[in-house]
């Protein structure tokens, strides 16, 4: 994936952070592989936190998360797993949708009276 912006507001990230935040998004393009763009924000806030918040933009829809914590990798590592549920859910209530409306075809045109469904 090569649309990955990364915002820092009062952090400054070194390069192992950087990179391990771009490997655990490669594991949300395994499983969506249409994204356009993917966004990530980590903010320092008063209380020494860090707020990261994840926008992953596909064709169709927008997954977004967001976590606050006490490490940066640590917040990424629940974001991915709340991105993961979203989308997942989205593939199972899309798949789910078709078989339904492929029952319902299947049920009007009727081939056969004793056929068995």
């Amino acid at each position: 994936m090569t649309n990955i912006r990364l915002f820092f507001k009062g952090v400054k990230i070194d390069e192992r952070t950087e990179e391990y935040i771009r490997k655990r998004l490669q594991t949300i393009v395994k499983i969506l592989p249409k994204i356009i763009l993917a966004e990530v924000e980590i903010d320092l806030d008063k209380k020494g936190k860090f707020r990261v918040e994840v926008m992953v933009k596909t064709p169709y829809k927008l997954y977004r998360a967001e976590e606050t914590s006490e490490s940066i990798e640590g917040s990424v590592d629940v974001l991915e797993n709340q991105l993961k549920v979203q989308i997942l859910r989205d593939k199972d209530r899309q798949s789910s949708l078709a078989k339904r409306g492929g029952r319902s075809i299947k049920k009007k045109v009727v081939i056969d009276e004793n056929a068995r469904f």
